[in-house]
């Protein structure tokens, strides 16, 4: 139980923080929600649905399979390579990206926009600088399969387990 309210309390004050405050307290403070919704408000929904979940899927997988938070003073104890983590090395991140890309098209602001190409790059050299090497420090070698196996940013689908895969022509 204390395992979940710390990820609550982070999901909270981190997560809220960057994509409901800082977008519409300091990039967009005119923000109005539109008379009519188009296309583009239903794609944006569609867009934050989608980021939401992918969140909280990976909130979940890393209070039950690393039993952490995502919070880098909490880390997990466990490395997670499954779920979204077996198609891309930091799906919270790109969760964030999803909603905060889905509230600058939803509002059209493209002080959002602005505000959400920043936020990537913080996150690209967060992970460069911070995350990655501290994961190489708390996991070694097993980290280092993982990351010669999963991308960092753009998801692909996981590759099979050796048991899994076809022979080749050279095995037969």
């Amino acid at each position: 139980m204390f395992l979940f309210l710390k990820n609550l309390l982070f999901t909270l004050l981190v997560p809220g923080c960057i994509v409901g405050w800082m977008p519409l307290r300091v990039f967009e403070r005119q923000a109005r929600w539109p008379e009519e919704l188009g296309a583009v408000h239903w794609a944006a929904l569609a867009l934050g649905l989608a980021g939401a979940l992918l969140y909280l899927h990976c909130l979940w997988l890393i209070m039950r399979k690393g039993r952490g938070t995502p919070l880098p003073l909490d880390p997990p104890r466990k490395l997670v390579q499954r779920g979204a983590y077996r198609w891309v090395r930091n799906p919270i991140y790109l969760s964030v990206l999803m909603l905060v890309a889905a509230e600058g098209f939803f509002l059209r602001s493209w002080h959002i926009g602005v505000y959400w190409t920043c936020l990537a790059c913080l996150f690209q050299i967060f992970v460069l600088m911070h995350e990655e090497p501290a994961l190489v420090f708390r996991f070694g070698a097993m980290y280092e399969d993982y990351r010669r196996e999963v991308p960092r940013w753009l998801p692909r689908p996981p590759k099979p387990a050796p048991a899994e895969r076809e022979p080749d022509d050279r095995e037969r």
